[in-house]
């Protein structure tokens, strides 16, 4: 009976051991899982819930001799910014949250910030690319999408390629994030000598772009830029190709990178889209999984190609994982202190964090590409790598009609 008693004694001993070296991360953020933006919402969530599933199945985060199952908090802000603002003090004073991401689209994520860097949380950021954000002296938030200046300025470059006379109309969603990039690319445009023919910002929830497409008709520009995210990116397509606008090139923001993009058929094919991250790129990760392994698993977890939404989401985890890792801590301090010592090449291109007080955490090395909807041999619509040429798995299309 001693003998039972001391193997008893040493079993529960091994079991909070055990407890005790298997602890639990608790990551909290908001998705639009209603709302305008809930279709590119929804898809940086996929990404976030791959990596948290194979961190877990994989045994968890280790760290300072412990072992981290990721829990997720999460709650629906419905595109609202005010309830971004209620719902991040909710993830930090009620759900404990020990970090964060951020919610989809640059609006809400100001709003977030707010109260990440008043609790003093550690927040990653994706599908948040304006830069005055970053601009506000913060100590804890790291964005992992290249700047709104750098969208339209690629699409610029291709352009200059083919066809440096091109007359350009911008045509843009009246939002921050749009405004953001439509602003300093008019004047790389014409830095670059190009004749900006025409430029309108519309409202929010434009469904009829009939008057704004008789004034880029009239104008006489043979490419349109612009867009906003993907209700407005959508119908604005579908409208273009109704009116058999005569555009050589079509460029819209964010809507394009979309799977559900295939669903406008022949509206869609030619579109351009500035890019974050496609499938057909080729880095060479430091850590986490290659671009192959994650196209996988996406693919084999949702029966759909990832967006550069997705991707963004999964990096979330990924360099969020190494830098808890690197600093063998979940304390805040020490992990940002980690992520700002990051300059890595992962699956989704290189991560680079501003470390200067005016601009911390402003991404500094992750770069854009430029991606095209195009038909294959068999008439199915694929989307291209068109630019930069290094990177390119097709020609670009141009003229697209």
């Amino acid at each position: 009976m001693k003998r039972i008693g001391v193997c008893l004694l040493l079993l529960c001993f091994a079991f909070c051991l055990a407890v005790q070296a298997q602890q639990t991360i608790t990551i909290g953020f908001t998705v639009s899982k209603t709302g305008a933006l809930n279709v590119d919402s929804l898809e940086q969530f996929n990404g976030f819930e791959l990596w948290r599933s194979q961190v877990n199945a994989a045994g968890g985060i280790k760290a300072g001799g412990k072992s981290y199952q990721v829990k997720f908090a999460s709650y629906d802000d419905e595109s609202n910014s005010k309830r971004v603002q209620q719902l991040y003090s909710r993830l930090i004073l009620e759900d404990k949250a020990d970090f964060l991401f951020s919610p989809y689209s640059s609006p809400l994520t100001a709003t977030a910030a707010v109260v990440s860097e008043q609790y003093g949380k550690v927040m990653l950021t994706t599908g948040a690319a304006e830069e005055k954000t970053y601009k506000l002296g913060n100590k804890y938030l790291f964005q992992m999408f290249a700047p709104a200046t750098q969208y339209l300025n690629t699409a610029i470059d291709a352009l200059k390629a083919k066809d440096p006379k091109a007359s350009i109309a911008f045509v843009y969603e009246d939002a921050a994030f749009s405004v953001a990039v439509v602003n300093p690319a008019k004047t790389y445009a014409q830095q670059q000598g190009f004749n900006v023919a025409f430029s309108e910002a519309y409202a929010p929830n434009t469904t009829d772009f009939s008057a704004i497409l008789d004034k880029v008709v009239a104008s006489k520009a043979t490419v349109l830029m612009g867009g906003g995210h993907y209700p407005d990116g959508s119908t604005l397509a579908r409208q273009l190709y109704a009116r058999k606008a005569s555009l050589k090139m079509i460029t819209l923001l964010v809507a394009p990178d979309s799977p559900k993009w295939t669903e406008l058929g022949d509206a869609a094919v030619g579109v351009a889209v500035p890019s974050q991250w496609e499938p057909q790129l080729a880095a060479k990760p430091q850590f986490g999984p290659t671009v192959l392994d994650f196209n996988k698993a996406y693919t084999a977890k949702y029966n759909s190609e990832p967006s550069y939404e997705s991707a963004g989401g999964y990096a979330c985890g990924v360099v969020l994982q190494h830098a808890i890792e690197q600093s063998g801590s979940i304390d805040a301090a020490k992990v940002a202190a980690a992520l700002n010592a990051v300059d890595a090449t992962t699956f989704y291109g290189r991560t680079k964090f501003a470390t200067a007080p005016n601009e911390h955490g402003l991404e500094v090395g992750h770069t854009m590409v430029i991606a095209q909807w195009q038909k294959d041999k068999s008439g199915k619509l694929v989307k291209q790598v068109i630019w930069p040429l290094a990177n390119k798995s097709a020609n670009l299309v141009y003229p697209i009609h």
